[in-house]
This record gives structure tokens, C-alpha cells and sequence, in this order.
């Protein structure tokens, strides 16, 4: 192979080429290779921040649903509670209400015994002083009846 000039040129032209590479297009290059290499790194760093964020985050969101669940059934159980206690004053009113019933019925019965009783002393009295003035013949007047009537009812 010939060295030639051509050759000596091409290698002259390689060598500025090279030169001006290394001199002016290679130190920006490398800059923005480096200021892509931190970007890449700050970007490895936020996800690794942000796996170990989300991490935290699901062991807080667990602990929350298990304090949750834990007052929701607390709550049920006090509700359940409440509800029983409820249902047991409701039966001791109940009581009370057929007690205070069964008190008035009887009271009611009793008084209408007694006017039943006094209703069929009057009516035995009248009877009485009709069969008397049958047998003696003649009325008897306010006082005899009022007589009558008072030794009647202390007899009783």
C-alpha cells in the first residue's frame, strides 16, 4: 500500500476532526451525559423513596383498617348492648303497665261490687218495707223506713 497524499490529507483531516471534537463538541457532550446521569440517579432515588413512601403508606392504611374494624366492632357491641337494655326496660314498663292495669281493674271491680252490694241492700230494703206494710197494713212513714233501713244495714 502507497502512502499517498490523499492518504496524509485524509489523516490530517481525521486528526483536526479529532481535535475539534475533543476541543469543543466532546466537553458539552459529556455534560449533558453527566446531567443525564444525575437526572437518571435523582429518578433511581425518588422511586426508591417512593417504594419505601408507599411501603410506610400500605403499613399506616393496615393499621388504620385494623383500628377501624376494631371501633366498628366495638361499636356493634356497644349498639347490641344498648339495644338489650332498651329491650329491658321496655319489658320492666310493660310490667309496670299491666301491674298498674290489673291494680285499676281490680279497684274498678271492687267499686262496682261495692254499688253492686248497696244497689241490692236498697233493693232488699224496699223490699223488705213492702212486705212490711203488706203484713201490718199501712205505710210506713220516713222515720219507720229510716229505722228499718239503719237496723238492716248494722246487722250486715
Amino acid at each position: 500500500m502507497d502512502i499517498n497524499a490523499t492518504l496524509i490529507g485524509q489523516m490530517i483531516t481525521f486528526a483536526l476532526f479529532i481535535w475539534f471534537t475533543m476541543q469543543f463538541v466532546w466537553p458539552p457532550l459529556e455534560k449533558i451525559l453527566k446531567a443525564r446521569q444525575e437526572k437518571i440517579a435523582e429518578g433511581l432515588q425518588a422511586a426508591e423513596r417512593g417504594h419505601k413512601e408507599l411501603e410506610i403508606s400500605q403499613k399506616y392504611a393496615i393499621q388504620h383498617i385494623h383500628e377501624a374494624r376494631a371501633k366498628a366492632i366495638e361499636s356493634i357491641e356497644q349498639a347490641k348492648r344498648q339495644a338489650a337494655h332498651i329491650i329491658e326496660q321496655a319489658k320492666l314498663e310493660a310490667v309496670h303497665e299491666r301491674e298498674k292495669i290489673i291494680t285499676q281493674g281490680m279497684q274498678e271491680i271492687e267499686q262496682a261490687s261495692t254499688h253492686a252490694r248497696l244497689q241490692l241492700q236498697r233493693e232488699v230494703v224496699n223490699l223488705a218495707i213492702a212486705s212490711a206494710e203488706k203484713l201490718i197494713g199501712r205505710a210506713l212513714t220516713p222515720e219507720d223506713q229510716k229505722n228499718l233501713l239503719e237496723k238492716e244495714i248494722f246487722r250486715n
